[in-house]
């Protein structure tokens, strides 16, 4: 198999913010990043991976739990792999099926082995443990695997807490055994996928701390913190944050799941975190919710009826180029779909600008003033 193409190279740091490049088998991507959220091997709202490489995009994310039971990853494998499957030549990050597991999942029983549950789809039964999401991601073919871990809703008693992560470090223990042999295997997709582990423990910060010091002597590829903005206050969030990060090896990246808003990716990477998902931008999106850096605008508003401007003045999207509120506004209300598409383009265009803007203040070495004036701007109301 030869050596990995891989590498995690620190350039710059601001405090704890960290902008970095990191170079994988499937091509180099700028930290902090963005990655865009295509649950099934595709954005929702008609976005091509075509648009994805004009608005921007470093990393697409996949779900290993959706691809799992519908089309199915040993059909993608025989196609060639999520990669071609898609037609996407620039990294790919699939989820270890974990969180759906735990959130869509009403009846499921945890063990040891791995969680049995139903499919949301069609009822059946299906098994799921490490073994089974790595395969199920060595067959994907993806850049980057993430560890099968439970994702435990906050708040949540301590001595349940202790004991699943308990449970999680033995599960990480196993998919890196599991992801090393079907690495070496000769019909593997991606026999250079990498794999992250993920750290849990709640809100609580001690449980966490032990966590992350345990996981950093594994030696993964890369490192998540999960189980967070799943019910807890945010100043929660950031103060669980302040705690772990130092805790996670700085020569690796670091991935805080599921998170979020601007604001929050802004104080993220100011405590040291370089890789973000979020369904905000394209959910939102398709709903009329339109980020700009002045704050977010509902296009269903009625004072956009006879507003010709674009969504933001200065911005670079298909949707921001050609047309205008008024016209968004009454293609969303026509239910037609290539209003979603524009709203979703302009987000995601949004997101991945915002994550461009921070690099180039981290490289300038002044994104603690660029975080003030940017939390302050995202602050004022858009229509005013």
């Amino acid at each position: 198999m030869g050596e990995k193409a891989y590498r995690y190279q620190l350039l710059k740091t601001e405090g704890r913010a960290k902008r970095a490049q990191v170079t994988t088998v499937h091509g180099t991507v700028q930290t902090p990043l963005f990655m865009n959220v295509g649950t099934v091997g595709a954005i929702k709202g008609a976005v091509s991976t075509e648009d994805l490489k004009g608005i921007g995009t470093q990393v697409e994310l996949s779900n290993t739990y959706h691809l799992h039971v519908r089309t199915g990853d040993e059909r993608i494998k025989a196609l060639g792999g999520l990669h071609r499957f898609m037609v996407w030549d620039r990294p790919i990050l699939t989820d270890s099926g974990g969180f759906q597991i735990f959130s869509l999942a009403e009846l499921r029983q945890i063990k040891e082995e791995g969680v049995t549950f139903r499919s949301h789809i069609d009822g059946r039964k299906i098994f799921m443990g490490p073994e089974e999401s790595m395969r199920i991601q060595s067959n994907l073919g993806s850049t980057i695997a993430m560890a099968f871990d439970e994702c435990v809703k906050n708040p949540a008693p301590r001595d349940y807490v202790e004991r699943s992560v308990e449970r999680t470090t033995r599960w990480l223990g196993r998919c890196k055994a599991e992801m090393e042999r079907l690495n070496s295997l000769p019909d593997t997709v991606n026999p250079q996928q990498l794999l992250f582990g993920i750290n849990q423990g709640g809100t609580y910060e001690d449980i966490r701390i032990a966590h992350a010091q345990q996981i950093s002597e594994m030696d993964m590829d890369g490192y998540a913190v999960g189980g967070l903005a799943v019910g807890e206050p945010t100043e929660e969030m950031y103060r669980i944050l302040d705690e772990v990060v130092p805790h996670l090896p700085q020569n690796k990246p670091t991935y805080l799941m599921g998170v979020g808003t601007p604001a929050n990716i802004l104080e993220a990477v100011d405590r040291g975190v370089d890789f973000f998902d979020c369904v905000y931008p394209t959910r939102n999106g398709r709903h009329g919710h339109a980020y700009t850096h002045f704050g977010k605008l509902n296009l269903m508003n009625k004072c956009f009826e006879e507003d010709m401007r674009p969504i933001e003045e200065g911005c670079d999207c298909p949707a921001c180029r050609t047309y205008s509120r008024a016209y968004i506004r009454h293609l969303l209300k026509a239910g037609e779909m290539l209003g979603m598409r524009l709203m979703v383009l302009h987000n995601l265009r949004f997101y991945n600008r915002l994550m461009e803007e921070i690099r180039d203040a981290l490289d300038q070495g002044r994104f603690a003033a660029f975080k003030a004036e940017t939390l302050y701007n995202l602050s004022q109301d858009p229509t005013a």
